[in-house]
């Protein structure tokens, strides 16, 4: 009899531990990703000020615990900034701008930006583009602090199908090809509100751009690539590609 029991609760036990130990996916984050268009001579540590010190702690306290904050390699005219935010969700994004609002701390520490009188803006205007985490990469990956560039790119599609397709090729077969050769994914994100749509953008890091050449051209010559970049299913997906190479602000959290 008391074998029978031991047998019988060592059943029940089964499907509970595989309960257990089974991990659910990961919720797909949510990227809101700005880009400034600094004005000609404006001072651009007042912004970069109110990013640090003000914006990006109340993000973190919202959740948001690694915004990255960027600027062009190189000269760009005029100068930009990019500002990379994922949120947990899309109600977390949503949500956003309230809890800012309700923030006493936030909006203590932003105080002086506010008060910037127009003949001292910061910037003519900033662009947002919203994007949805890729299935195989559904969380941001955040790289080690050290010496680091970042590589963003979007591929914009000729149709709504062109781009599912292509997010698709990633999803399925090339991202893998991506780890194989270090092109470093930090997200990948379909675009659902923001310019050059229908795309997608997504970034890579690098130690360097010596590293980043070499990476790519090992991309190119894998088997693998050759073999997937010529299947009728992915048959032009990309109509255009814009190649931005950024390098992290001393205070980025990416």
């Amino acid at each position: 009899m008391k074998r029978r029991q031991f047998v019988a609760s060592s059943l029940l036990a089964v499907p509970a531990l595989t309960q257990e130990t089974k991990k659910p996916a990961p919720a797909k984050q949510v990227y809101e990703l700005r880009i400034y268009d600094m004005r000609f001579g404006a001072q651009q540590s007042n912004l970069e000020k109110y990013l640090k010190d003000a914006l990006i702690p109340a993000l973190n306290r919202q959740g948001a615990k690694t915004v990255g904050v960027f600027r062009e390699m190189g000269k760009s005219d005029p100068a930009k900034l990019y500002v990379l935010i994922p949120h947990a969700s899309m109600d977390a994004y949503a949500g956003a701008a309230t809890r800012l609002a309700a923030d006493t701390a936030y909006t203590s520490a932003s105080k002086a930006y506010n008060d910037l009188t127009p003949d001292k803006a910061v910037f003519t205007r900033y662009t947002t583009s919203l994007l949805t985490a890729f299935d195989a990469l559904p969380q941001l990956v955040t790289p080690a602090r050290e010496s680091r560039i970042f590589e963003l790119r979007t591929y914009e599609g000729y149709s709504e199908d062109a781009v599912r397709r292509k997010v698709k090729m990633f999803n399925v077969d090339e991202l893998p090809i991506f780890y194989r050769v270090k092109l470093n994914p930090v997200f990948f994100g379909e675009v659902i509100a923001g310019e050059h749509m229908p795309c997608l953008t997504y970034m890579l890091t690098f130690k360097d751009m010596a590293e980043r050449d070499a990476n790519w051209k090992q991309f190119g010559a894998d088997p693998d690539w050759k073999r997937v970049s010529q299947l009728p299913e992915y048959a032009n997906t990309v109509s255009n590609i814009i190649r931005v190479f950024l390098e992290p602000s001393p205070y980025s959290q990416i």
